[in-house]
């Protein structure tokens, strides 16, 4: 293998080994972030737990003004009732005075069964606080984790990229600008090897995409140093020998 080839070989080893570093650096963060998004979504639950209070209270606020002005209407009833003149009278306005009693009665069992719906709500707003409190204790020991491992990470990704440097002035220009552009593409994977089938003398594949590789093409890489591409994925072909 001639001195491009062999150069762009080592500038993937050193790739492979800037990128690993680089995923674990965004695992890092991303660990954090995760954590921040549950405890923004307990919050947003807590938010509109409180909310639902709220409106609750609003409602029960309502009907207890409704309730005071139809227990005023069952003390005018009463009172009449005393100063009825006749049975007709006294008859009508004792139906009214019963149907006051059964919307206030109603009334009641509303504003009751909308208590109890607050005080189940104001249980679950407790425990959402209490969750709310331990994610975010939860986060504080991730944040600090993370942000170790992110000082580690950083340098160790500075050394390999001053590593990847060195390594790529060994390349000339044009070789490089492939390497650099199929790597985008592929994760950086920018390199393929050529592997001969079993059993097969003459009968070469791709080991990026498994694909055939022309017999002259495998050819060429034993014999010449030139940046060849896999003609289905365009990964830069390197022949496989008994040091790779």
């Amino acid at each position: 293998m001639g001195p491009v080839l062999d150069g762009l070989r080592k500038l993937q080893n050193v790739e492979n080994r800037l990128r690993a570093v680089k995923v674990k650096l965004e695992r890092c963060r991303r660990s954090v972030i995760l954590q921040e998004n549950q405890v923004r979504n307990l919050q947003n639950a807590l938010d509109a737990k409180k909310e639902e209070i709220q409106l609750t209270r609003v409602q029960a606020d309502r009907l207890e003004l409704e309730l005071k002005s139809k227990n005023g209407a069952i003390a005018k009833f009463r009172a009449a009732l005393n100063t009825a003149k006749t049975n007709k009278e006294y008859s009508a306005i004792l139906t009214q005075l019963n149907t006051a009693k059964a919307d206030n009665s109603k009334l009641e069992n509303q504003i009751l069964d909308l208590m109890k719906n607050i005080e189940a709500d104001e249980a679950d707003c407790a425990k959402l606080q209490e969750q709310i409190d331990l994610e975010k204790a939860k986060l504080q020991e991730i944040r600090s984790q993370a942000d170790a491992s992110a000082v580690k990470y950083e340098a160790e990704a500075l050394e390999i990229q001053t590593e990847w440097n060195e390594a790529a002035k060994a390349i000339p220009q044009e070789p490089l600008r492939v390497f650099k552009r199929v790597a985008e593409t592929y994760d950086g994977q920018a390199l393929a090897v050529v592997q001969q089938q079993k059993g097969r003398t003459e009968s070469y594949s791709c080991d990026g995409c498994f694909m055939g590789v022309p017999d002259e093409m495998a050819n060429m890489l034993m014999t010449k140093d030139e940046v060849l591409r896999c003609p289905n994925c365009t990964r830069i072909l390197v022949i496989e020998t008994s040091e790779s």
